[in-house]
């Protein structure tokens, strides 16, 4: 099965994808393009498959980027391909032939570039990244290589949608305690839940810090599984395991 890449106008001419898990080599639970080394998949079959990801991208495969995604606001400013996976869950770079990838499966991929000045940047930006700041904690990091703020675009990816994310009192609380007016991302659900809007709230972040042109895909990873992995599904579905999505970028 061909790859299916989805891109987006608001990122240009920059060479980006959002990937979904059709084309891949993994099977059962992974069926697709598994992308994920810290999933249960085989190795050698996530190793194809990233490998297909780097050929899309038209990079050498030990060229295509990740770091060690741990729900942080940390950014890694990339210049040669790495030897190991620092923890971080963002990377910036203006080096060509560097593909910055992130792995997702219900969080936001997030793909910037400023094609004036020809810095790009890619982060993994669940709630807790998202609330901690990684959005403008990447966005300051493609600044300080020389990004003009306002020439930044941004693009988030498939991600779990409101309808389908539903959280606990606790959850809403939390992002109460940073700032009452992040009640309007929430929606009433049944009893003592809420609905959380992830890319809204995400969209929110990157305007807020100057990112005028940001858009989300509108795609639900939760929403659709023949296209996309889902942890949060594969909890709902008692599953062992589950695969990573891909998103990557490259000048």
């Amino acid at each position: 099965m061909t790859l299916e890449i989805l891109t987006s106008d608001t990122l240009g001419d920059v060479r980006h994808g959002f990937f979904t898990r059709r084309g891949g080599a993994s099977s059962g639970v992974f069926a697709g393009l598994n992308c994920g080394t810290g999933s249960s998949d085989q190795s050698e079959i996530v190793a194809i498959n990233r490998g297909r990801v780097a050929g899309a991208m038209q990079v050498p495969a030990d060229h295509l980027v990740g770091v060690y995604q741990v729900h942080s606001a940390r950014v890694i400013e990339i210049n040669a391909p790495l030897t190991d996976k620092p923890q971080a869950d963002a990377m910036v770079t203006r080096t060509p032939g560097i593909a910055l990838s992130v792995l997702t499966a219900d969080c936001q991929p997030v793909l910037f570039a400023d094609h004036g000045t020809g810095v790009i940047g890619a982060a993994h930006a669940g709630w807790r990244g998202a609330l901690d700041g990684v959005l403008e904690a990447t966005v300051e990091a493609m600044v300080g290589l020389g990004a003009e703020r306002n020439d930044i675009t941004a693009v988030i990816g498939p991600s779990i949608s409101q309808t389908a994310y539903e959280v606990g009192p606790e959850f809403f609380d939390t992002f109460m305690a940073e700032d009452s007016d992040y009640a309007r991302f929430f929606a009433n659900g049944e009893g003592d839940r809420f609905h959380f809007d992830l890319p809204g709230f995400g969209l929110h972040r990157l305007r807020s810090v100057g990112i005028a042109e940001a858009e989300w895909t509108r795609h639900c990873t939760y929403s659709d599984p023949d296209r996309f992995y889902s942890y949060r599904r594969t909890t709902h579905a008692k599953e062992a395991d589950y695969g990573r999505l891909i998103a990557a970028i490259a000048l």
